[in-house]
Parts: C-alpha cells; structure tokens; sequence
C-alpha cells in the first residue's frame, strides 16, 4: 500500500523495497519493472511534474532486433547489431554494456507490450543513420509509443504529467512523426485528405483545451511517459513530485540504503531495503560540468539543452559523494541537437529543435562566412558536430539554415509554420530573416554576400543533377528517407532559386547529456576501482552512455534508457530469468500482438 503525502509529513521516514530518483523513460522503466515482480516502489521527482526529456523528445527507442520486427517477418542476427555498433563506436565500443543491451532488449519491448500499458508501434521505415556502415539497417530497428488518450490516465496522474513542449507543437498539440505528421504537411499543399485530417485533430484538441485545460491527445513523448506512468500508477507505485533527492543514505559496509529528499513539508529519509536507482537526467543544465567538458563554451552558457532546467546533475553529485565513478571518457559528452531560440512577446526565449527540416529539399545550412559545413540531412548529433568543428576557436557557434519561398510554404523552417499560417509573426519578432535575393538575406543575416552566393550557385547546379559532392547529401537512405519522396531526382536535394529567401539562426543544443556515471552490465554503479556500489543503480543520462558518446541511430538516449531501467528494475528484484517477467519476447508474433491490443482496447 502506498504511503500517502500527507502521512509522509507526520514521520521521519518512509520505507520502501526501491527508490527510484527521477521520472524519465529510465526511472519509470525501473519502477515498473520492479513493481511488477512485487517490490513496494517509490519514485521522487524534483520537478513538480514528472517525464523529464523524455516528455519533450519523439518518443522513438532504438531496440534492435525487437519482437514488433519479428512480428512483422524481419529476423535480424545479433551479430548485424554488434557489427554495425562495432564500427560506429570504434575505440568507445564496450562488449560487455552492448551485449547486455542487445540481449535485454526484445525482452524489455515484449515485457512493456505485452504486460503493461506501454504498447509499442514498430518504426518499419526508420534507418539507421550511416547506411555505408556494415551492419547498417534500413528500417525495423525502432519502436514507439503508441498514441494515447489521457483521459484513460486518472486526474490525480494527469495533474503530475508533463505537458508537450510548446515548440515542437502546434497550439500545444503534439503531431506524430509518420503519417500524423505526413497528412498535417500535405495539408499546407490543399490535399483534402490532409486538410480534413488537420481539421479534426485541431478541432478536437481545442475542445479538450476546453474542457479539460490541456492536451489529450498523447504522442511521441508525452505518450510514452503517460504509458509508463499509468502502468506505474496500475501497480501501486508512489510518485512525488517536488520533491528533490538531497544526498544518500549508506550503512556501515557502504551500501545504500536509501536517500534524504526535499518535500514541500520539508525533508525525510525514504529508506529503500533492495537499493536505489538514479535516473535524474544527467548534467545538462549543470553550467559549471558543461564549461568543463562541453566545447567553445568557456563559461558553460554558451549552449541550449532541451532538457528541463531541473536536469543539473543531482543524481550524479549524489553518487560521486559515496564514492561513485564519473566517466567522461566518451567521444562526445552530450547528444548535439541543432536548435533555434524563439522569442516570444511576453519576453520568454523559446528552445526549438530542428529534426526534419534540414532533411527537406530547398534548404541548406551554413556558417557566417556563407561556406557549408555538414551534410544537413544526416543526424542531428552530425549537424552540430560538424559546426563545432568548423568553427575556430573564439568566435560564436553560430549557423544559418536558409530556404527559398517555396519551402517555407510547403514546410516548417525551424519553428515557422507552413502554408496556411503566416509568416509575418516570426518575420516581426526576428525570428526569421527575409531578403528578395540571396545578397540581401546575407546582408539581414550578418553573413557574407560574396561567400554565400557562391555557395548557392554551386549547390544549385549540383542540385539540379541530384547530386552533392560537397557533402553527399541525398545518398544514404536515411538522407532520401527524410527529403521529399516526390522530389526528383534526389529527394533531398533541390535548388534554392524562388525568391524571397529566408533563413533562420542555428545555435548548439543537446537533448541530454553521454558522459555519466560508470555502470557495469547490470546498471549496477561503479566505484573509483571499477567495483559495483552494494544498492546503487543508474539508468537514462545518469549513466555513462552505452554508445560511447556516439550517435549511430536516431533513438539512442531512450532506447538504452528504457533497457538498463529495466535491467535494474529486475536486477534489484533477483529476477534471474526473462522467462520471470512474463513477457513472450523472442517469439511473440503478428496474431499475439493483434490479440493483444484487442484485449488492452479502452472501454
């Protein structure tokens, strides 16, 4: 039986099996996990909301080899996987941390799929991000959550979720990378399928807006934490919110026990018999970590994360004072996301993150001096890398990503939206700069006229022809997979030649952070000589990346997450077998998933 907060405030401690700090992907996982092999958990979350990134972030996980490809036919060797890490990951590879993952992983996906209210949609066509890499996928090695009501989430729950992030919606309103996000695009171009597809799901969210104060409509991250916070809440997991892990509690042998937290009533100890799992997101809002490690930001503020500003490195300042191990020994220490500030009329800065704009044909990036420095189609981890590394030290981290007219009617550039919503409002706040030819946006921009208007006659005569030598853009199947199939010939790659032209600032962003705590296969914490910390877990940001620091798939940060969450979650309740969880993982097929979702159908 939980222990509710008002009996909290009359006593000194709570006892619990499990503490788990933070509320993202990794917590939840090891909280569920946990709680459905019988331990009594408690999760505290210093926000006063819970989801974390996780509740910003597309919601896709990398999970190779996961039981929705089987079902749908497609039987990968592990050995593929290992292959493709191997030679992504080079010298950052870690045999031991990356074959537990792919181990765990269709396990993990079967266990969530098919026991709690965490059901998955298969990514079938989403590629993995270096398709001339051996090992290379082209689709079937991702999941995602599937969209969710949040009226089927108790009020109590829904007042503790973390709304979508405003940037990356419309009005509030999450859209769903896939057909959602397909039809709300073919809308701008008067497709009456699109149109009519915008027109309810608008119409719908204003009405929940209405009736509810919030959106309803649960996609991409916001369904995921909603799913796994209802299948907390179904198996009696305690969640509070506002309330800071302080420091941890160790017995005489050095093994913790549980920790101090903050509360609104002030603070107490939650004493946790089994042990305690750290999954506070990282250190990307830690100024003082990221001046150390991150690079051309020599005061620490010279870079905007997506993650929420709770996300300062508690849980790793917590473990490093009972002795724990924080390795930076990975190639990079945070996953780069390009990302543009919105400024809004009330004075607030608004942080978007720029997915799949770059990918679109009519479009390129590039640095003051009007030069490109990346191919804009690949990661978004390659798009930043590659402006650091252009940039020489001691100027500004700083792009432009600039498109013609035709693009910003039929796509978003940044946070501008396409046709039929004006342009005036990002024109007026400064957001977007407009020029009628390619010298006056250079001049409006601050970027060099001669340099940029050599740049884009050589990118437009290579367009025309469907190719880029410069950077070979529209090669690789993840480049096409993210263009515009019905450009021809290279989905990727059209000329920007139908003035006025239009650009917006490219500033370095991170979704989370790689460099973390040292865990070994087990998720168990490392001490200064490499040995398990008795009690003490890690799972999401606050453990060391499993890619080394590199960005092999979109879905890294998540896919990991969930996996170790769970490899905790059972490590800690002596699950010694999958077989323990109930999950039909290695075999589960195509009329198990269809049975499934029809026994999970809302009333």
């Amino acid at each position: 039986m939980a222990i509710s907060q008002d009996t909290e405030r009359e006593r000194p401690g709570v006892d619990c099996d499990v503490l788990v700090v933070g509320s993202g992907a990794g917590g939840l996982s090891a909280a569920v996990t946990a709680a459905y092999h019988g331990l009594k958990v408690i999760v505290v979350e210093k926000a006063d909301v819970c989801g974390g990134a996780t509740s910003w972030s597309g919601g896709w996980a990398w999970t190779p080899g996961n039981p929705l490809a089987k079902a749908d036919g497609v039987n990968e060797d592990r050995e593929l996987f290992r292959t493709y890490l191997r030679h992504r990951l080079g010298g950052n590879y870690r045999e031991d941390k990356v074959d537990a993952f792919l181990e765990a992983v269709p396990h993990m996906v079967g266990f969530f799929h098919d026991k709690t209210s965490l059901q998955f949609v298969p990514g079938a066509k989403i590629k993995d991000i270096y398709g001339s890499t051996p090992g290379a996928g082209t689709g079937h090695r991702s999941v995602g959550p599937k969209p969710f009501n949040a009226r089927r989430i108790r009020p109590g729950l829904r007042a503790k979720m973390r709304h979508q992030l405003y940037e990356t919606s419309f009005l509030g309103m999450g859209i769903m990378a896939g057909p959602d996000l397909t039809k709300f695009l073919s809308a701008s171009q008067g497709n009456l399928q699109g149109l009519f597809h915008a027109g309810w799901r608008v119409g719908l969210h204003l009405l929940d807006l209405l009736t509810h104060r919030r959106n309803m409509q649960l996609v991409n991250g916001t369904a995921l934490t909603g799913r796994l916070m209802k299948s907390a809440d179904d198996l009696d997991v305690d969640i509070r919110v506002s309330t800071p892990a302080r420091s941890l509690v160790a017995d005489h042998t050095g093994q913790v026990t549980g920790a101090v937290v903050d509360s609104p009533a002030g603070s107490y100890t939650i004493n946790a018999t089994r042990g305690v799992v750290l999954a506070a997101g990282g250190f990307p809002n830690d100024v003082t970590r990221r001046a150390a490690l991150f690079p051309h930001t020599p005061t620490g503020r010279e870079h905007w994360t997506l993650a929420p500003k709770e996300t300062t490195g508690d849980g790793i300042t917590m473990a490093q004072a009972v002795g724990a191990r924080f390795d930076t020994d990975v190639k990079s220490p945070a996953a780069w996301c390009p990302v543009s500030l919105v400024p809004y009329r009330n004075g607030r800065t608004g942080t978007f993150p720029h997915i799949m704009d770059r990918a679109k044909p009519g479009s390129i990036g590039v640095r003051t001096d009007g030069r490109r420095f990346v191919n804009e189609a690949n990661g978004y981890y390659d798009y930043v890398d590659g402006l650091l590394t252009a940039t020489p030290d001691g100027e500004p981290v700083e792009a432009w990503q600039i498109a013609d007219a035709a693009f910003v009617r039929k796509f978003p550039l940044g946070m501008a939206k396409p046709l039929p919503v004006p342009l005036f409002p990002y024109l007026r706040s400064g957001y977007l700069k407009k020029g009628n030819t390619i010298e006056e946006l250079a001049v409006a921009c601050g970027i060099s006229p001669e340099g940029l208007a050599t740049t884009v006659a050589e990118f437009n005569e290579n367009a025309r022809q469907g190719v880029d030598p410069a950077f070979d853009r529209g090669a690789s199947e993840f480049n096409r997979y993210g263009g515009d199939p019905k450009n021809t010939p290279n989905p990727s790659l059209r000329p920007l030649d139908k003035g006025p032209f239009y650009a917006v600032k490219i500033v370095p962003g991170s979704f989370g952070t790689f460099a973390g705590l040292a865990a070994d296969a087990r998720a168990r914490v490392l001490d200064q000589s490499g040995k398990p910390i008795a009690g003490l877990y890690v799972a999401g940001n606050d453990q060391a990346s499993v890619m080394g620091g590199h960005y092999p798939a979109g879905g890294i940060n998540l896919g990991p997450a969930l996996t170790f969450g769970y490899i905790a979650g059972r490590d800690l309740a002596n699950a010694t077998h999958y077989e323990d969880d109930g999950s039909r993982a290695p075999e589960i097929c195509a009329v198990n998933v269809q049975a499934a979702d029809k026994l999970r159908a809302p009333a």
